[in-house]
């Protein structure tokens, strides 16, 4: 990945690239690149009219001194002042406020990229190293979007220097001295070849700067990471928190700290490397404003134009250089942050592989005065993880007869989330094929078919938000129904004693006084959510792992009241879930191995649920 930011790429495809970042500029920051062109344009101008307005008071006071024409010169340079002043004041409080919020609006690309995402896709190692590479060049460094929107200002300011120098030093070289040495068009020539060699050092300054800084910026990334953690991350993560205290990590993260400071400080090098060139390029463009002024200075003594005029074309010659200069910086300044930039969109440009259907899913819940009659079948389905040899399931065929509590168990790695993520489309089979009332799961609308499911996963996640929320998974909620379902799964009593009741916040990240919920709190609350969300399929994935046994006993009775006529999946390490479930399908290194009822299989005393269950017998009695 690294070594695709040395590769250089073609001015037309820098060109698209930039484009490219542009339009998304305009999609996620709008307003930012055109205010600051804006804000750029006015500053940059002002100078301009300035000086001619300067040159023109300071040529009449040496002539004829005509008081009303200097008046209103005055007044004029006075009102522009003016203009521009208020206008630049009123961009760049806009731009300001853009700017802060542009990084969030940043973040928000990746964001958007990884929900669009297939599910294998987000998995898959590689391409999480991949966004982690472009988020960290962003992030850490400001490189591709960021270099984007500090480059509009640079574009505009070098395109009007240049624009309007070349037409302020047009008369530079047509007034006559009256001297044929001074007055040859050689100097054209001299003086916009020394303007030229300047601008052309600063090129290869900046080159010489980009290439170091692309090398310290691959260099610094694990520092950076490195910090982020020990500085930062193991000091403020409450998950770390005990075992730092308990173990003196605090020690271990101060040498830790201490030994990158040495290492960054020997590496100073690369500060010093990328001061030098461009020191280097601004000791000749010195020497080319020198040269310019001598001219202005000798032709003005011949007498080509008055004192105020070599006012006017120094100032002018001079911000023709810088122009061109800022020109070449932002050229090549430009070739570095598009390597950065299409890094990001090969990136942002990851394919989503999965079938997307069309059919739409039958509303039968019985909100609607329907039946629930779902029915999933698995024809023979087997699976093995992308860039992997070793299936995880193999032939696995089976029924979920509507209505009916299925319990799924097995040792760890035997198959039994993974069958869960293929039930709900998270993975496709690479065998097989998996039908909801008969037609094939991935003909369906894909958010449809997600439709009809309520998951607790084994490592659910809650939200910074308050309870309701949480509990409808959105902003717009049914309170009765937000209380019943809470009340459902026991937390009714530990409701009422919340300050706030269902408006209460989770987590302290936006609301000082948000409740920090138990292990077992933040359980009953997802269990909550897949009450509410009233799907005809729940599927529990390690849903009692975090309660103690009396409680984990009510919820399970608790559950069987709740999920009436819905079809439930549970998968447990605790067989004590088992006995409330109409089949048992035990899995055993990626194959179901057996099928029954609680007293069926506990009565196959060879069998593998008979030696899961008399392992755990002990805790049941």
């Amino acid at each position: 990945m690294e070594k695709t930011l040395m590769k250089k790429m073609p001015l037309r495809s820098r060109f698209k690239v930039t484009m490219r970042g542009f339009r998304i500029l305009s999609e996620y920051c709008p307003g930012l690149a055109q205010g600051r062109a804006l804000c750029e344009l006015a500053g940059t101008l002002q100078p301009f009219v300035a000086v001619w307005f300067s040159a023109q008071i300071i040529n009449e006071l040496s002539a004829e001194r005509r008081l009303k024409k200097i008046a209103l010169y005055a007044v004029c340079v006075v009102c522009f002042h003016f203009v521009c002043a208020v206008l630049r004041g009123m961009l760049n409080r806009v731009c300001s406020e853009k700017e802060s919020q542009m990084w969030s609006w940043f973040g928000k690309v990746f964001a958007d990229k990884q929900m669009s995402m297939d599910y294998a896709d987000l998995e898959n190692a590689q391409i999480r190293h991949q966004k982690q590479l472009a988020e960290e060049n962003l992030f850490m460094f400001g490189n591709g979007l960021a270099q984007l929107v500090w480059g509009t200002s640079t574009l505009v300011r070098a395109t009007v220097n240049i624009a309007a120098a070349a037409v302020m030093t047009y008369s530079l070289f047509a007034a006559k001295s009256g001297s044929a040495v001074m007055d040859s068009p050689v100097w054209i020539v001299i003086l916009f070849g020394c303007i030229l060699l300047g601008g052309w050092c600063q090129s290869k300054a900046y080159i010489k700067e980009n290439d170091v800084f692309v090398q310290w910026c691959r260099d610094t990334v694990w520092f950076n990471r490195a910090y982020e953690f020990f500085g930062k991350e193991l000091y403020m993560s409450m998950d770390r928190a005990k075992d730092v205290r308990i173990y003196g990590q605090n020690a271990v993260a101060g040498r830790a700290l201490d030994e990158m400071s040495q290492k960054d400080a020997a590496d100073s090098s690369q500060i010093f490397q990328m001061a030098v060139f461009p020191m280097l390029a601004h000791v000749v463009t010195g020497f080319v404003n020198v040269m310019c002024y001598l001219f202005v200075v000798v032709k003005a003594f011949c007498g080509a134009f008055g004192v105020g005029s070599i006012v006017q074309y120094a100032a002018v010659l001079s911000r023709l250089g810088d122009g061109l200069q800022e020109l070449a910086f932002m050229l090549a300044d430009n070739e570095v942050y598009c390597g950065y930039l299409q890094e990001m969109f090969d990136y942002l440009d990851i394919p989503d592989k999965k079938y997307e259907g069309t059919i739409p899913v039958e509303k039968r819940s019985f909100c609607d005065g329907g039946d629930y009659e779902y029915e999933i079948e698995f024809c023979n389905v087997s699976f093995k993880y992308p860039n992997t040899e070793r299936y995880v399931l193999k032939n696995v065929s089976l029924k979920f007869q509507v209505g009916k509590r299925f319990a799924i168990v097995g040792m760890n790695g035997s198959g039994k989330t993974t069958f869960v993520k293929l039930l709900c489309r998270l993975y496709d089979p690479s065998e097989g094929v998996i039908l909801l009332n008969g037609i094939d799961i991935r003909k369906y609308a894909y958010q449809e078919y997600l439709s009809i499911f309520s998951v607790v996963f084994q490592d659910f996640k809650l939200f910074a938000s308050s309870l309701a929320q949480n509990v409808a998974a959105g902003t717009a909620y049914d309170a009765e129904r937000v209380a019943a379902s809470l009340d459902q799964v026991g937390f009714g009593t530990r409701l009422l004693q919340m300050p706030n009741g269902i408006e209460t916040s989770l987590y302290k990240d936006f609301e000082r006084d948000g409740i920090e919920p138990s292990g077992g709190e933040a359980q009953k609350i997802a269990l909550a959510r897949a009450v509410y969300k009233n799907a005809p399929f729940i599927i529990l994935d390690e849903p009692t792992a975090a309660l103690d046994p009396v409680a984990e006993a009510e919820v399970y009775e608790a559950f069987h009241k709740i999920v009436g006529g819905r079809t439930a999946v549970y998968i447990s390490h605790r067989l004590s879930s088992c006995k409330f479930c109409d089949q048992i399908l035990v899995f055993h290194e990626g194959k179901v191995v057996q099928q029954g009822t609680h007293s069926e299989l506990v009565a196959q005393a060879d069998g593998k649920y008979a030696e899961l269950w008399n392992a755990q017998a002990q805790y049941y009695i």
